[in-house]
């Protein structure tokens, strides 16, 4: 059986994803949610011409240097002068205030000489100096945030100001996370001598949560038939269902057969790649299913390159491309037929980026993937490369 290209399986896995459907939420709920409706200004913010400074709100042809006016009033932020300015009058106003009518000009304190109910104007004043005007940050009707944005603290800020108390956004889609093998003992847990520590579960629940999505971890299968099925979620209980290790078809690889009788329709499980050649993409009903490796690198390399992008594209959001290019700080050897994805840190000389690859690379070596910021793309049957070679690399936090 010929061997899934990365970018045809990419292709594949996210032909025809529904988008999940929107929900309501708080705005101190709304953080790094997708918006799923374009948001409108119902009024203009300032709603008033608001003045920029402490001073004095003046007619500027009056507030001439040397000039003396008769302060009336006052206007505060959330307490405005009611009545009108006349010729040779003055209100004091603080940053913020409504400017009354009549007033064209803000007199900064700095420049009024104040005696009792007067001031003396030490410095002219001109028309709509330090006035705000109303809708000066927008206008009533104005879009100010699309549908398919993710909402950062700016973002909510705003919809506050454009008084939202909550917002529609896209529902996380709910990913079931099992992994499954009988040599796998949970964190905190008493190994066996031929058992090992699970970490796929929850670096690949985290995984879900970075990447919009509510992780469900349904703990680990042993390698039976009836202990993987008991733990697969019912219908409608989750979006995605990402089965870890056993999708394979050796002896103890129970993980098609299981998924194959309760309805699964198998597109693929081998990929040209490197790690993660026993990936399987299938549907059980409405359920998308990923499964990966049970190699700890393999499953979390896997989790970047297939399930973020499939989360992704249930929010609505665009296919991201993470990649940038870096210089290689080593020489690397011609590369095989799969898609390589080398485990490698990065740096910056004044030149650019540069990467450097760690020399093992082994699959079960998850402290490598730790401690890397980026993974080395490989193109199947990539020649030998000297150091300082561009390559194309795939940051692993873009954001750092």
């Amino acid at each position: 059986m010929a061997l899934t290209s990365v970018e045809d399986a990419l292709s594949r896995l996210l032909h025809d994803v529904p988008v999940t459907a929107s929900e309501s939420v708080p705005l101190a709920g709304a953080l790094d949610r997708v918006l799923a409706e374009d948001l409108s200004a119902e009024r203009p913010q300032p709603p008033f011409p608001a003045s920029a400074m402490d001073g004095y709100a003046v007619r500027s042809a009056d507030a001439v240097s040397g000039a003396t006016l008769q302060v009336i009033g006052e206007s505060r932020a959330g307490a405005r002068y009611d009545g009108a300015l006349s010729a040779g009058q003055a209100v004091r106003i603080f940053t913020g205030a409504p400017v009354p009518d009549g007033a064209d000009g803000i007199l900064i304190q700095e420049n009024a000489v104040a005696s009792g109910t007067n001031i003396q104007v030490t410095t002219g004043v001109d028309a709509g100096r330090y006035i705000r005007p109303e809708g000066l940050d927008f206008a009533a009707g104005d879009t100010l945030l699309e549908a398919g944005i993710v909402m950062s603290a700016r973002k909510i800020a705003l919809a506050a100001s454009m008084n939202r108390p909550a917002l529609a956004v896209r529902r996380r889609p709910r990913v079931a996370v099992l992994s499954t093998g009988d040599e796998l003992v949970p964190p905190g847990g008493k190994p066996g001598v031929d058992q090992i520590i699970s970490s796929n579960g929850i670096g690949v629940s985290m995984l879900v949560s970075a990447c919009g999505g509510e992780p469900d971890d349904r703990g680990i299968a042993a390698d039976r038939i009836e202990a993987i099925d008991a733990r697969l979620p019912a219908p409608g209980e989750a979006d995605i269902l990402v089965l870890i290790g056993g999708a394979s078809v050796g002896d103890h690889d129970l993980v098609q057969e299981t998924l194959v009788r309760r309805g699964m329709e198998l597109d693929f499980w081998r990929i040209a790649m490197r790690p993660g050649k026993p990936l399987m993409v299938g549907k059980l009903d409405r359920m998308h299913v990923l499964g990966l490796p049970g190699n700890p690198v393999s499953a979390m390399v896997c989790g970047h390159i297939f399930l973020k992008p499939l989360i992704h594209a249930m929010l609505g959001l665009p296919l991201r491309d993470s990649r940038v290019n870096a210089r290689l700080a080593a020489p690397m050897v011609q590369n095989d037929e799969r898609q390589d994805y080398v485990r490698a840190t990065l740096s910056r000389a004044e030149d650019g980026l540069v990467v450097t690859p760690f020399s093992r690379q082994d699959s079960s070596m998850l402290a490598t993937l730790a401690h890397s910021d980026a993974l080395i793309i490989r193109p199947p049957h990539g020649p030998a490369l000297a150091a300082g070679a561009t390559v194309p690399v795939l940051l692993l936090d873009p954001v750092q």
